[in-house]
């Protein structure tokens, strides 16, 4: 059975994200509004009442995550001004002067108590999630400037003080890891677009160096039509691993191309694409995806729990219209615009949502994605053979200076599922605890849920929709 409840009149401004904490008996929701409130279930009627909100950020919020009580009570909230903030829990201190005039605790002072801000953002925070609680107090978040941030509480006692340990450009991050790269006498020799220094004599490497950055600007300055219409196509998204046992491990999109990087995080390495979810048909999702076109967009939904589904316009251009792909490539790099079967064009879509799903004792892992191009994609993601990832990954010990690692084994994935029943823009996908049952929200105004039969075949396995609530506030809709 699902059972569903409405909140009529959450806010006063369209909902773009929901987040239950760790004991699903709180509701965080934030909104254009700039507001965040708390809510909290009453077990024996199933209501929902509000327990607390605030004027949270100057811009709309757009994500909100729970950290895992271990840590205390704890909330981080990201926004379109650029910043991410942490919220704390406090118990109130009922004042005399309040008491004397007749206010009432909740009304006289706010609960929540910011902790620290995270400013480092040059553009819009479109996504922020904690990580499992075995890797301590961290915090990924994901912009608009395609910069996924990984920071570290230095002093949980307090909360104020977060150390950025991480900073990488996901649209640059190489996608296969070769020998020469976990080979410790040649890391500093990679170079990238943004990193642009090698083991080359000063005069070439200028040389290079100087080409390289002056093909970007050309390309960008040619390709990029504006803030407003990259910010209407495309998404930013971000999800951990929750096994403990293959470390840091994070899955990010961003932009129009419809791939996902699963990136591999280690202290003593720069982070470095393990795998890439490539849905076109040309793909090949353990190799190099085609290099793809800058962060075009933001798409961020309304939370399940109030059956509802809005797009979120990005604050420059508020009214511009979503056109799919635009063909935006950077230079010298293959179109990302795929062609399938008979020379037909393929248009890429910008992914929405991604959720990585709890392992539950399995052999691989499940990443659920949702995209604006209306499809729910469950992917069964193979790590690599356990001998290869502890020489790729965690051991170097006792290797000499000059070997580089033979790995054979890689990271693999396969889609297991492919639905496009929402017929529009999928904002939000999400698993239940154990990893077993998907539900999706579309802008179709359904949410919709689905499961793997004895078989481990996916089906749908039921659904709600926005007109079935307005018509009474609780009910129970047989699954299929």
């Amino acid at each position: 059975m699902i059972q569903s409840g409405l909140i009529p009149n959450a806010h006063d401004d369209l909902v773009t994200d929901a987040s239950y904490d760790y004991y699903g008996l709180r509701l965080a929701t934030c909104s254009l509004d700039q507001r965040i409130k708390v809510w909290k279930l009453n077990e024996t009627d199933g209501s929902w009442s509000v327990e607390d909100e605030w004027k949270a950020h100057d811009a709309p919020v757009s994500k909100l995550s729970w950290a895992h009580p271990e840590f205390g009570t704890i909330l981080a909230s990201s926004s379109f001004d650029r910043t991410v903030k942490i919220w704390e829990q406090t118990t109130p201190i009922i004042s005399h002067q309040a008491l004397v005039n007749g206010a009432s605790p909740q009304q006289s002072i706010s609960r929540w108590v910011e902790r620290a801000m995270l400013p480092d953002a040059k553009a819009g925070v479109r996504a922020v999630e904690f990580a499992p609680h075995q890797l301590g107090l961290k915090l990924a978040t994901i912009s608009s400037d395609n910069h996924l941030r990984i920071y570290e509480c230095l002093e949980p006692s307090t909360l104020t003080s977060w150390q950025l340990t991480e900073e990488v450009d996901v649209t640059t991050l190489p996608t296969t890891p070769s020998h020469s790269y976990f080979s410790r006498t040649d890391t500093v020799a990679l170079a990238t677009p943004t990193q642009t220094n090698a083991t080359l004599d000063s005069t070439t490497a200028t040389q290079v160096a100087q080409a390289l950055q002056h093909n970007l600007q050309q390309g960008n300055a040619q390709t990029r039509p504006g803030v407003g219409i990259r910010e209407a196509d495309g998404g930013w998204c971000v999800s951990w691993c929750k096994d403990r046992y293959w470390g840091e491990v994070i899955a990010a999109a961003c932009g129009i191309s419809g791939i996902v990087k699963v990136i591999q995080i280690t202290p003593s390495r720069r982070p470095v694409t393990i795998l890439a979810l490539d849905p076109s048909p040309s793909s090949e999702t353990s190799t190099n995806p085609t290099t793809t076109a800058p962060p075009q967009s933001l798409a961020i939904t309304t939370p399940s729990s109030t059956a509802t589904n809005e797009t979120l316009p990005a604050a420059p251009s508020a009214n511009q219209p979503s056109s799919g792909n635009t063909g935006l490539s950077l230079p010298s790099a293959p179109s990302p615009t795929p062609t399938g079967p008979g020379g037909t064009s393929l248009m890429t879509f910008a992914i929405s949502s991604i959720s990585w799903a709890p392992s539950c004792g399995r052999s691989y892992h499940l990443i659920a994605t949702g995209g604006r191009d209306g499809h729910v994609r469950i992917w069964r993601i193979r790590p690599a053979p356990e001998e290869d990832c502890n020489i790729s990954y965690y051991d170097d010990a006792g290797k000499g200076d000059g070997e580089s690692d033979e790995r054979d084994g890689k990271w693999t994935a396969s889609i297991v599922a492919d639905f496009d029943h929402h017929r529009s823009a999928v904002g939000r996908v999400e698993w239940n605890i154990t990893g077993t049952v998907l539900s999706s929200a579309g802008n179709d105004g359904r949410i919709r849920l689905w499961k793997a039969t004895a078989g481990n075949v996916w089906r749908p396995a039921g659904s709600i929709g926005v007109e079935q609530d307005d018509e009474r506030e609780s009910h129970n809709v047989d699954m299929e």
